[in-house]
């Protein structure tokens, strides 16, 4: 109807070419669990990615026919699905998908975005909180409360999350030390030329 309201992006492709290109981006998401794309099809397939994980938690004969007719490579995803997946989300209502907006990758500057499932091992949001935790630890103020906000927001339905967030800023702080010592080597550690009597080149000798 003229002037109704858009239910979704039609994405510049007709019906056909539109589901297979939705499709495609969804079977990369479920292989990779994170993909980069434009924003307005990273938002289109965010809906169809969270109808895939509840067909999962459904775990039912029907769900499972469905969900083969959406995958490109149902041998390899389907079990991934309906077992890793559908333990990972068990517990979580909803939003098991998120869109994050980055720099245009292309050169017509298209709006793009990162499209990831929530609580895997590849979640930026969790990275970044982990990140920003070992940077305000290391201050006077400590953790901020909008910080203090999104480690809730990253562990509450993440099995064992505290933990796991609690190594992962063990790590970073880890390798923050070992790049400061090695900086710190790398000024103490001089190089002189030293003229060879023989050849009459120089050579590089440290101090």
């Amino acid at each position: 109807m003229a002037g109704g309201a858009l239910k979704y992006r039609h994405l510049g492709r007709k019906s056909s070419h539109r589901q297979a290109l939705l499709r495609n981006l969804v079977t990369s998401l479920f292989e990779h669990e994170s993909i980069s794309t434009t924003w307005p099809k990273a938002k289109e397939a965010q809906r169809l990615a969270e109808k895939m994980i509840t067909l999962g938690k459904r775990n039912t004969q029907a769900a499972r026919n469905k969900a083969q007719a959406v995958f490109y490579k149902p041998v390899e995803l389907m079990p991934k699905l309906f077992n890793e997946l559908r333990e990972r989300y068990l517990s979580r209502p909803g939003g098991y998908t998120r869109v994050l907006r980055i720099e245009p990758l292309k050169e017509d500057q298209a709006p793009s975005a990162i499209l990831e499932l929530v609580d895997g091992p590849r979640d930026m949001r969790f990275a970044m909180t982990a990140k920003t935790l070992v940077k305000e630890r290391a201050t006077e103020e400590g953790v901020r409360d909008l910080t203090a906000k999104n480690i809730i927001k990253v562990t509450r339905f993440r099995e064992g999350g505290q933990e796991e967030l609690e190594r992962t800023v063990r790590a970073l702080e880890s390798r923050e030390k070992d790049e400061e010592r090695r900086a710190q080597g790398a000024i103490r550690r001089r190089v002189y030329p030293v003229q060879d009597k023989e050849t009459g080149k120089y050579i590089r000798m440290n101090k």
